[in-house]
């Protein structure tokens, strides 16, 4: 499986639904939003997104799901960018919740990674990918 790393900066774009948004989650199991992609040429409905906060601390991932769309033009601030949807499994509140940390994401095999990147939707090296999927479960289920 492909995987792909969705920037979030809260200093840029604030996420002011988001409390409600993880509620909604939490009730319905639905929850889709739409991300800036810069891997639109590779992306696919199917692929893994993990979703990380950079900007402010705590920094590190917050969320996952699935990408739902194929990549599509949009328009914003005069310029055109491509986007995909994210039907989200897993949100949570950064500045309320522990999320899977910069300090967890920066040691062993998964090192190798930028996990602040400079654009959203970049591909996430295919050799962590099972890796990463196997520390993010762990983390969100540490009883298992």
């Amino acid at each position: 499986m492909k995987a792909y790393l969705f920037g979030w900066n809260p200093n840029k774009f604030p996420w002011e639904n988001l409390h409600k948004d993880k509620k909604k989650l939490e009730r319905t199991g639905e929850l889709e939003d739409n991300w800036s992609c810069a891997s639109h040429k590779t992306i696919q409905p199917g692929d893994r997104a993990y979703i990380v906060r950079v900007g402010v601390e705590p920094k590190g991932i917050f969320a996952s799901g699935y990408i739902s769309s194929e990549p599509y033009l949009a328009f914003r601030k005069g310029r055109h960018y491509y986007r995909v949807n994210i039907k989200l499994d897993v949100l949570l509140d950064p500045d309320n919740e522990q999320i899977l940390s910069m300090d967890i994401l920066k040691t062993g095999n998964l090192a190798a990674q930028t996990w602040a990147p400079q654009a959203s939707g970049i591909s996430i090296r295919a050799e962590l990918v099972d890796e990463l999927e196997g520390v993010w479960l762990d983390f969100l289920n540490p009883e298992d």
